[in-house]
């Protein structure tokens, strides 16, 4: 049996929870919530222990994984802390607001043989996985350019409803809260990215980070890519990933498959419904990719093998979105 722990109760939280209590060999066994009442009133509805010091959580003889569900300002020094205390790690993402601190995290882990993986589940979802599939296998062709978007929509009052949102420090801004899933699922199917030239804005909500953001890229392959992310767009829409290449062509909106032009390959069947998108609220979606995530990183800890998702494939996605905010500060090109 896998114990889990838990740090931070809010929203997010209950996806890692109705995630674990579906996993044959795991179970949540405490949480953490710096406010009482919210720790007390988790720990009852999930039917374990709870602690308002998440140290005395991590320092359970009993825990072997911890999923940190805190605000994203706060993921490298409680990350830190739970690697520290000799437990493996899964950080909802983004695994830190910075680079350097991503790789503090990974050199610990690897460091302590401890695993680290940041969520990224839509890699987990059937049409994406389907067309990294194809695409391993040369069915795409060269690939020309990846658009991936996320046009989302957010309330001011949700900006309001934490002192951290819409922060520099706290939140990070569209791209790294919002449009990061997506630019994970550029970067696992483009590869590497050389360059960027991005531009960013705060159009229509009063906060300190940007609701708005475009970008350009070149990957190592030599492909092109466009990312958008905004929180800005009523009244929200699904995200999108679009690839283009020399043998065909592939649009994947949420999770429905709106094109699919690929020579000896069919399209898998259409799972348009399975969830919401989150595109108006984070917190419409289904669990069901988080189960599938922690399930595989289970199950790789069992085996003792490569996890799908990595602490430097978030260190990669954090890397691209801090490029994207020093090319807008500079106005210029910048080489990763």
């Amino acid at each position: 049996m896998w114990n889990f722990g838990i740090i931070g109760c809010g929203g997010i939280a209950a996806f890692h929870r109705d995630a674990i209590r579906e996993i044959a060999n795991a179970r949540l066994v405490c949480v953490s919530s710096r406010t009482e009442q919210q720790a007390k009133s988790f720990a009852q509805a999930s039917d374990c222990e709870w602690t308002t010091d998440y140290h005395e959580l991590i320092n359970r003889a009993d825990l072997d994984l911890v999923c940190v569900t805190t605000s994203s300002g706060s993921h490298f020094h409680i990350g830190e802390a739970v690697l520290r205390a000799g437990k493996n790690l899964v950080m909802e993402k983004p695994i830190a607001l910075q680079a350097a601190q991503a790789q503090k995290l990974i050199d610990l882990a690897e460091a302590s043989g401890l695993c680290l993986s940041v969520i990224s589940q839509r890699r987990f979802e059937p049409p994406i996985v389907h067309l990294k599939q194809i695409m391993l296998e040369g069915k795409l062709g060269k690939i020309l350019l990846i658009e991936a978007g996320t046009p989302y929509f957010r309330t001011q009052d949700y900006y309001d409803s934490a002192d951290w949102r819409g922060t520099h420090a706290g939140d990070g801004g569209a791209f790294m809260n919002q449009g990061i899933h997506q630019i994970d699922l550029l970067l696992w199917l483009g590869g590497p990215v050389h360059s960027v030239y991005g531009k960013t804005a705060t159009m229509t909500h009063v906060m300190e980070a940007e609701d708005m953001g475009v970008a350009i890229v070149k990957f190592a392959s030599g492909a092109l890519g466009t990312i958008m992310s905004s929180t800005s767009i009523r009244p929200g829409f699904p995200p999108f990933i679009h690839i283009y290449g020399e043998r065909g062509t592939v649009k994947i909106q949420g999770q429905s498959i709106v094109h699919w032009s690929v020579e000896g390959a069919e399209a898998p069947a259409d799972t348009e419904g399975l969830q919401s998108d989150g595109s108006a609220s984070p917190l419409d979606i289904s669990h069901l990719y988080h189960k599938m995530q922690l399930e595989e990183i289970v199950q790789s800890l069992e085996q003792n093998r490569p996890m799908r998702v990595t602490g430097r494939d978030g260190k990669q996605a954090v890397e691209l979105i801090q490029g994207i905010g020093a090319s807008a500060a500079a106005g210029k090109e910048i080489i990763l």
